[in-house]
């Protein structure tokens, strides 16, 4: 078969004028990612329109999919849904062949950019390996008869800021983020599916949707419901990035067109010529809000490659027939009053409302009714009045109740003191959450405890430091290798398989100050950096499971290091160690308190950060410091006495890290968090306060 390139002449008007064309007539239509927003609107509406069409849905429930934006379509009997994943090969064959599908609507893809930097391997996957399964069924199956390929503007790349006309669809391929460079990836595969094996293909690249039922990380769902709660509307950089936005049932009647009228081979852009800034964008909200821009916009660090401008020339849909129907200002005021109506929609989605939103990707942790889990057709859409959603969005302040936590907790380190802390937190925030029973390196009692409990995220904050301190390790080393380094790899495989992200409490005593991070230089040991230090055989175990965790992509290492808390009685509180001590010495190290840390792991779990972080307050304190601050707030009548390394060396067994942590990872991260000192002052030493310092 051919493709044919766009041209500017009457020969093009003639081949695309849909009065010259036949119309094609599906009969059976897979639609991938149809509990998605466009596509469950492009759904919803064939099904509604053409009785006579067999759509099948397909979709794995991700975090941005939801059920309930398929109720219109629930009673319709030309309506199928089936839950499953388009990697899955077996899947989409017996799809096709038991469906008898003759046209596949591809829509199932990962599209958040900002989720693209963190974890663009996900992106490959979903995007450019689920397309290619799609296709080699479509080529295996041989009864395809229109395959249309859902892409982006953004493949385009940036536009000029002074260009006055826009990317048409043969205008070369310049992708700047991993997103749109995974959906050029996909658009190179169909083109070649196209032109090897004759698969009768069809490619449209949209600009930016809004709507109704749409996920709030994308900017103007965001900024309604940011508005409607009072909150701050963040804006990336300086909010000059100027945008095109179509309204969700222009772009469903868009495809719809497309369908009948597209021709095979051939690029269509869904677009607009009418361009708004994201400041005036922001500023629209308001108005309709009735809040003063001046006092709600807030502008935060622009994410990395911002594009400034894409622009799109949309005149070959338009002579298919096509052309957009909904005014901007009329859009925007449907959508806010549709969010006004739904305030609870996608739940709790505290996390897609943070300037820099990083959402959960990973297969198997999915936000959907109760009860689908195991149902394959329209059955397991409960009826509106059973709903039950398990997203994460604002608790807005006109909804009069509360959404139920999206979210529950698996933890491991009962007995522990991190562990016991995580669930006096989660009890706090109204977290559900349970502790493993299994043991770590009883791979079989960890399936058991997830299957039993169905957690969204698993802590593990099981190990083993040595009672009373490390040096026990220098004796028990086959007991310290089977928990702090099978077992900790057994739980990350295990979560793994079950698509579950586990937060991982590590250490920060892998390393020891050196000639490139002196002490008192300020300089300290990144993310990144090898660890240097051996001297104890505790930190060898942590030290060696940390770098095989680098292989998992599901984990998040929190490096803790002299970890404290308000809790002046509890003997493995660092202040209450050192202040028990005959002698001490004095090093400024870095160190966690816990009462202002733990409750950031637990928001980085919601957030789905993975990778290492050095989980400690940034900068650092001495021991002698921290005594007499113990003096001032404490006890007056408080005395310590110093000894050197030297000396301690010949009272311990094993050797001990001191370092500096480069904390400013998790400080840009969380900009609220205090240094060391302010820390100490406001959650240690302010609450146990028996002096008048």
């Amino acid at each position: 078969m051919t493709f044919h390139a766009q041209t500017r002449g009457g020969l093009y008007s003639k081949l695309v004028s849909c009065l010259d064309m036949a119309t094609y007539t599906p009969k059976n239509i897979l639609i991938t990612g149809a509990a998605g927003f466009i596509a469950s609107h492009v759904a919803n509406r064939l099904i509604r329109s053409y009785p006579d069409y067999k759509i099948v849905v397909l979709d794995k429930l991700d975090y941005c999919s939801n059920l309930k934006n398929l109720l219109p379509s629930r009673s319709s009997p030309n309506f199928k849904f089936v839950k499953g994943d388009i990697g899955s090969a077996d899947l989409v064959n017996f799809l096709l062949i038991t469906e008898k599908i003759d046209t596949i609507m591809h829509f199932a893809a990962q599209t958040h950019v900002d989720n693209s930097f963190g974890n663009s391997f996900e992106f490959t996957k979903n995007n450019i390996y689920g397309t290619h399964v799609l296709l080699e069924a479509c080529k295996v199956t041989g009864q395809i008869r229109r395959f249309i390929h859902v892409s982006t503007d953004e493949v385009y790349g940036e536009t000029d800021e002074d260009a006055v006309v826009g990317n048409h669809e043969a205008s070369q391929l310049l992708p700047t983020n991993p997103y749109s460079a995974t959906k050029a990836g996909a658009e190179m595969l169909v083109m070649a599916y196209g032109r090897s094996y004759g698969l009768p293909v069809i490619t449209t690249r949209g600009n930016n949707v809004y709507g109704p039922n749409q996920f709030p990380e994308k900017l103007i769902p965001k900024f309604i419901l940011l508005a409607m709660s009072g909150q701050a509307l963040p804006i990336h950089g300086d909010g000059s990035n100027v945008r095109s936005y179509l309204y969700c049932e222009d772009v469903a009647e868009a495809f719809e067109c497309v369908l009948h009228k597209g021709e095979v081979g051939h690029v269509y852009n869904i677009g607009t010529k009418k361009e708004r800034r994201v400041i005036d964008v922001a500023k629209d909200v308001c108005k309709l809000c009735s809040l003063d821009p001046e006092a709600v916009i807030k502008f935060v660090e622009n994410r990395p490659f911002n594009d400034q401008r894409y622009f799109l020339d949309d005149q070959k849909l338009k002579n298919l027939g096509w052309q957009e129907r909904t005014t901007w200002e009329e859009g925007l005021k449907k959508t806010m009053e549709w969010y006004t109506s739904n305030p609870g929609w996608w739940g709790d989605v505290s996390g897609a409302l943070l300037p820099h939103p990083r959402m959960l990707m990973m297969p198997g942790i999915e936000r959907q009714f109760d009860g689908s889990e195991e149902s394959s057709d329209v059955s397991a859409i409960p009826k509106p009045n059973t709903i039950q959603n398990k997203m994460v969005v604002p608790v807005i302040k006109s909804s009069p109740s509360t959404p139920k936590s999206s979210y529950k907790f698996l933890i491991y380190g009962k007995t522990g003191w991190i562990g016991g802390l995580l669930g006096k937190i989660c009890d706090k925030q109204g977290i559900p959450y349970e502790y493993g029973k299994g043991r770590l390196h009883e791979r079989s009692t960890l399936v058991s405890d997830i299957q039993t409990v169905k957690p969204t995220h698993v802590f593990n904050a099981a190990g083993v430091t040595g009672r009373p301190n490390v040096d026990w390790c220098e004796s028990h080393k086959a007991e310290t290798i089977r928990t702090n380094v099978a077992g900790t790899l057994n739980l990350a495989d295990v979560c793994r398989e079950q698509g579950l992200l586990m937060m991982n409490f590590a250490t920060g005593c892998i390393f020891e100050y050196n000639d490139t991070h002196l002490e008192g230089s300020g300089i300290g040991f990144k993310e990144e950096d090898t660890p240097n230090f051996t001297g104890s055989f505790y930190s060898k175990t942590k030290a060696m499971v940390e770098e095989l965790l680098k292989e998992y992509e599901n984990v998040c290492t929190l490096r803790v290091r002299m970890p404290i808390s308000s809790d002046l009685s509890n003997p493995r509180n660092f202040i209450t160690k050192i202040s028990r001590y005959n002698k001490v010495v004095n090093i400024p190290n870095s160190m966690t308190v816990l009462d202002e840390l733990l409750p950031i792991a637990v928001e980085m779990a919601k957030r789905n950060l993975r990778g290492i972080w050095n989980f400690t307050n940034p900068s650092v304190v001495s021991h002698n410091e921290i005594l007499e601050m113990y003096k001032s707030y404490i006890d007056p009548e408080f005395k310590y006495t110093n000894f050197t390394l030297e000396e301690q060396a010949k009272v311990i067994v094993a050797a001990r890290s001191n370092n500096e942590m480069d904390a400013s990872k998790l400080k840009n991260e969380f900009p609220e968090l205090l240094s060391i000192k302010e820390s100490l002052i406001k959650y240690v030493f302010e609450p146990n306060k028996k002096t008048s310092a």
